[in-house]
């Protein structure tokens, strides 16, 4: 590292031609299209691959949320050597721009002021078209969850059809997905050598077109298959589903016309020093200083700490597996501490960590104990149907981690807001114990999702019996400490498998158990996950099992209501759900307050009716 790019790495990454110019740049290696604003923090994907990058000697600039139809707006910072690589964001812009029900939401959490709008529809194939025109012949490289969930023929909710990967409708050169530091720190350094694009076939974690079928792939159905066979659709994406265990993984091939679609396996998990590395880089920690409104999704995250990355929870509804990986990737004690000294210095902390944790926070430092079976394991879940034999539990690491936090002398108050997973906590008793005594902070968010076992099942969740001992054991332990604390638990309506019967259900079990839900997932199917394949389809493409969609607008409408029946506004939908499903015999129970709740260990019946279609 030369002897002036330390201190060239503490200012942020250069935006403008005013900024390249303050670093005696002519030129970039490297072009970052972001539909995020410019947060220069580690949360934020465009900064922490930027970061990377420059550390590697690259010289690298960031057009956040640019004017895509301004080509002037475009080539502000000329253009790049290397390649431009184009992300939508943090969000799939199409997940950011519609509500589950289609309509246009007003806000986006990743722009100043939260103003919506900034980034186009399909941003990745917006983006590209946009630079393609305005660099004539320029590389150009796509990733992020967008890119990422839809590297495949998928789903796609919005035009309720399938469509093709979004590198071939893209036209970009490459696809990288998942975690990308890897990849794309690959790509950067082998075309800086002198490589061409065409050459770039074998990199982990990649995907790009070829004119030629792999006979050594894995095929799958064709993009024409699977938009004309649910059954073909189905199989598409059980077949993709057993390739990714980044160690066994083979090569997956999928023909979309003439040409074919070719998705090398995942990148290989990080190990702690390379985490480590990543979030020692010298992030400010601040939104560009261009902004002069707050950034809401920063004023979240600006004073948590990241400690791992990964989930082996597996539930069918998320995409955290597909992106980030299985694999739980923890960084060092040393480095999370060394993240927290910096932290503590900005001059707007005030003493409270907003959140520490990951995907799921008691995952930190867990890991498969047997390395033999994990490089051959086809499990997508190492909690469900039930818990691996394989899977190590042990919370010391992260008790310890808690307990160092806390004496930290600048530091008064350490929350978890992550999202934990109840289901582990009978082998972390330790954590458990933490977590009550100084972590939750009035109010624990957890993510039961529902409590009808005939939905979690289809969601790869734990049921209403692991759920109910879970909730039993924090009321008393709380009592115990002499701590005012509650559960808000998060469910989503509507998804796969789930009817007005079970929903009514659910409504019974809050009531019974004295839980209100406060915020309501109306489920949405995204690209890439089991539950939207099973959305599309109406089968689960494992047990071939036909599922329940609620597709209408009407039961939609309804089951968010039950959902939220404490609410003046809901009672009406409420009576006509329960009047559809024969059950007006449980208004009583939902709706009079001067019902006894439930004796402990008591478990409501559920009814059993005539499922609502």
């Amino acid at each position: 590292m030369k002897p002036s790019q330390k201190t060239q790495q503490a200012s942020f990454i250069p935006t403008c031609r005013e900024e390249m110019n303050k670093r005696s740049w002519e030129d970039l290696d490297v072009l970052f299209v972001s539909g995020d604003a410019y947060v220069d923090h580690p949360a934020f994907g465009a900064a922490l691959l930027a970061r990377l990058l420059e550390s590697h000697g690259f010289k690298v600039g960031i057009l956040a949320q640019p004017e895509w139809k301004n080509s002037e707006a475009l080539t502000v910072m000329g253009r790049p050597r290397l390649f431009t690589a184009i992300t939508a964001g943090a969000m799939d812009s199409m997940v950011n721009h519609y509500t589950a029900a289609k309509r246009i939401r007003h806000n986006d959490a990743y722009t100043p002021g939260g103003t919506a709008g900034k980034r186009p529809n399909r941003a990745i194939i917006a983006y590209t078209a946009a630079i393609k025109g305005a660099f004539k012949g320029l590389p150009t490289v796509i990733g992020g969850i967008e890119a990422s969930l839809r590297r495949l023929a998928h789903y796609d909710y919005w035009s309720d059809k399938v469509r093709r990967s979004i590198l071939i409708d893209s036209k970009a050169d490459l696809l990288i997905y998942g975690m990308a530091e890897a990849a794309l720190v690959e790509t950067a350094k082998r075309l800086n050598e002198g490589e061409s694009f065409d050459t770039l076939t074998d990199i982990k974690g990649t995907a790009f077109v070829d004119r030629n079928t792999n006979n050594k792939a894995v095929h799958l159905p064709s993009y024409e298959q699977v938009l004309e066979s649910k059954d073909a659709y189905n199989f598409a994406f059980k077949l993709s589903s057993r390739q990714e265990n980044p160690f066994s993984a083979k090569t997956l091939t999928q023909q979309h016309g003439t040409r074919y679609l070719v998705v090398n396996p995942p990148s290989l998990p990080l190990s702690a020093a390379e985490l480590d590395q990543i979030y020692d880089l010298p992030f400010n920690r601040q939104p560009h200083p261009k902004y002069n409104k707050a950034i809401p999704a920063y004023e979240q995250i600006c004073h948590s700490i990241t400690t791992h990355r990964g989930c082996f929870g597996g539930c069918s509804f998320c995409a955290i597996t597909h992106h980030q990986g299985k694999t739980v990737q923890s960084r060092s004690e040393k480095s999370i501490l060394n993240e927290i000294n910096r932290l503590t210095e900005q001059k707007n902390f005030h003493g409270t960590i907003s959140d520490i944790g990951g995907p799921t926070a008691n995952m930190y430092g867990l890991h498969c104990a047997n390395k033999k079976a994990e490089k051959v394991c086809q499990r997508s879940s190492c909690l469900y149907p039930d818990m691996c034999k394989n899977l190590t539990t042990n919370d010391q690491p992260a008790t310890r981690l808690l307990g160092k936090v806390r004496q930290h002398k600048k530091v008064k108050h350490t929350f978890i807001a992550s999202g934990i997973r109840y289901d582990l906590l009978p082998q972390q008793q330790h954590y458990f114990d933490d977590l009550l005594r100084h972590h939750v902070g009035g109010l624990l968010k957890v993510a039961p999702e529902s409590t009808s076992d005939r939905v979690t099942r289809v969601m790869r969740k734990p049921g209403a019996e692991i759920f109910t001992r879970f909730l039993e054991e924090f009321r008393q332990r709380s009592r115990e400490l002499g701590q005012r604390q509650a559960i808000v638990p998060y469910l989503i309506s509507n998804h796969p498998g789930c009817t007005l019967d079970d929903m009514i259900d659910v409504a019974l079990y809050l009531k019974h158990n004295n839980l209100k839900v406060e915020q309501v997932q109306d489920f949405t199917p995204t690209p890439g996950s089991l539950s939207t394949c099973i959305y599309y389809t109406g089968k689960d493409p494992f047990s071939e099992e036909t599922i329940h969609i609620p597709r209408t607008s009407k039961e939609r409408k309804l089951q968010k209501a039950l959902l939220l029946f404490h609410l003046p506004e809901s009672k009406s939908d409420v009576l006509e759900a329960l009047k559809i499903c024969h059950r007006m015999d449980d208004a009583k129970m939902l709706f009079d307050n001067r019902l006894p709740m439930r004796k402990k260990n008591q478990t409501p019946r559920a009814k059993r009716h005539k499922s609502s279609k």
